[in-house]
């Protein structure tokens, strides 16, 4: 289905896209968590409703 020359360039281009993320996030990991912080919470609430949501569906008033 693909050439050895697609899968030798689809495989390098993962790696080197894997490591520029790396990179960018451990440069910015300090602005991250200083603009970011709580976000978390918000994370666990929403998967909170959802889960309440689902369990009111499941329910079947």
């Amino acid at each position: 289905m693909f050439s050895k020359g697609q899968i030798i360039f689809g495989i390098c281009f993962f790696i080197g896209f894997v490591i520029l993320i790396a990179l960018s996030y451990k440069k910015d990991r300090a602005v991250i968590q200083q603009n970011y912080k709580g976000s978390l919470w918000v994370l666990v609430g929403f998967i909170g409703f959802v889960l309440l949501l689902l369990a009111l569906k499941s329910y079947n008033f």
